[in-house]
């Protein structure tokens, strides 16, 4: 990406060290999230097991990581969430929106880096489990950091207008769908891993549990929808089981990031009981998300965030089972020759859902039908809006659905100053 980046990344390592302080110089490398350095860390199964565990660190990590910075983003630009502290300048800033989100804002500048360090600490350990005799252990490593890889450069894709889909030196700019296929791509590679070599029962019980198989397809229907490939999407979301959770792992070492953020009470809450949505949007006042997602509480009493903030040791999902309905039922309605009628079966298995893996259940009654493609389209948002709140994905999904621009404080992101003072191939930044 910038001058001062080899294939390592130079800048990305100063990007999560300026979260907390600003820095007057950077290293020349990435320093390894598993603490050690690269050239020893990759040189055995165990000890990249251990660097693909703190992969997974760097993308859930507090503040700087890229879960916690993609919610803030998604959630302040889509009136997802309210700002409870103007103190706090970067969430401030994006909660105002518009020209007052610049590229000094700290929040867009730590989900670059860190994101682009999970693609790059990615890309060393597929390279040297590619080279590994255990090629069951090898494709259970390359499916893990491919999960945070694919995710990373997902989220990245849904922010900026151009991305880089590789990290080094003054690295090109592509296009945010080709952003999508490159994750895509990834997802591929890692199923043919897997395909030759199934996952080794000892890579199983060295690595925590993701249903990696299960979670690759997810994210594939995800940014195939995104990207339009609508019978890819179906294809991909068909191939999920529902019954088989896959989330972000945290402990009281590695605290939950959302519970971390929520229980300050300091940093940001639900906009308000009806999650931010208004007129015909606004949920039903029977549906049974809402109390999920958010609880009155203080005194005086204010809308809170629950759902998965709750408890420090909780999980977070890398994705719902509702998603996987909802993007079919998404997609069945944008083919060339909309089907929607199944379209409104996949709705209303959302809808009507009461027995949810990780218990996000509207359980309500059926839609009633006929709708028209625009009709059927608006309540797929509705309903995305409410399935996957706080989920930083809400932003991609205004856009998507042509929602007004009033509704959102920006609809692409500036590009951190860090990248543009070092990577002269940085585009300009949008407009709004």
């Amino acid at each position: 990406m910038m001058k001062n980046i080899r294939t390592n990344s130079t800048y990305l390592a100063c990007g999560l060290l300026f979260a907390a302080s600003i820095m007057s110089s950077c290293k020349k490398e990435f320093d390894d999230p598993s603490r050690a350095k690269s050239d020893v860390a990759l040189g055995s199964a165990q000890a990249m097991s251990a660097v693909a565990v703190g992969i997974q660190r760097t993308y859930t990590v507090a503040r700087t990581g890229v879960i916690f910075n993609a919610v803030a983003t998604s959630g302040f630009s889509s009136n997802e969430l309210r700002l409870l502290n103007a103190g706090n300048i970067p969430e401030l800033q994006l909660s105002t929106g518009g020209n007052a989100v610049d590229g000094t804002n700290t929040i867009l500048f730590n989900l670059w880096a860190s994101a682009y360090k999970v693609v790059a600490e990615s890309n060393n350990v597929i390279s040297n489990a590619e080279r590994l005799g255990d090629k069951g252990y090898a494709s259970g490593l390359i499916g893990y950091v491919t999960i945070f890889k694919a995710l990373s450069l997902g989220t990245i894709s849904s922010f900026w207008e151009k991305v880089p889909v590789t990290t080094g030196k003054n690295v090109p700019f592509v296009t945010r769908d080709e952003g999508y296929k490159a994750a895509i791509a990834a997802i591929d590679k890692a199923l043919a891993a897997i395909a030759a070599a199934p996952i080794s029962a000892q890579f199983n019980a060295t690595v925590p549990n993701l249903n990696i198989v299960n979670t690759l397809h997810a994210l594939k229907a995800r940014y195939a929808l995104f990207t339009g490939q609508y019978p890819l999407a179906i294809a991909e979301a068909n191939a999920v089981s529902l019954t088989v959770g896959s989330a972000f792992t945290f402990d009281n070492a590695n605290p939950n990031v959302l519970n971390t953020i929520i229980a300050s009470n300091n940093v940001f809450q639900p906009t308000d009981t009806n999650l931010g949505l208004s007129g015909t949007l606004v949920p039903d006042a029977n549906d049974k998300r809402v109390p999920f997602y958010t609880v009155m509480a203080g005194s005086p009493a204010t809308v809170r965030m629950a759902g998965f903030s709750t408890s420090v040791t909780g999980g977070i999902p890398i994705f719902l089972p509702g998603e996987m309905l909802l993007i079919k039922a998404e997609a069945y309605a944008r083919q060339t020759t909309p089907d929607l009628g199944n379209s409104l079966i996949e709705l209303n298995k959302v809808v009507t859902k009461n027995n949810d893996i990780f218990g996000v259940n509207a359980n309500l009654l059926p839609l009633v039908g006929p709708f028209t493609q625009a009709e059927l389209l608006e309540r797929i948002y509705q309903h995305r809006c409410i399935e996957l709140f706080a989920s930083g994905l809400k932003l991609e999904d205004m856009r998507r659905f042509n929602r007004p621009q009033a509704e959102m404080k920006r609809r692409f992101m500036p590009y951190p100053f860090q990248e543009r003072d070092n990577n002269p191939n940085t585009p300009a930044n949008p407009t709004f």
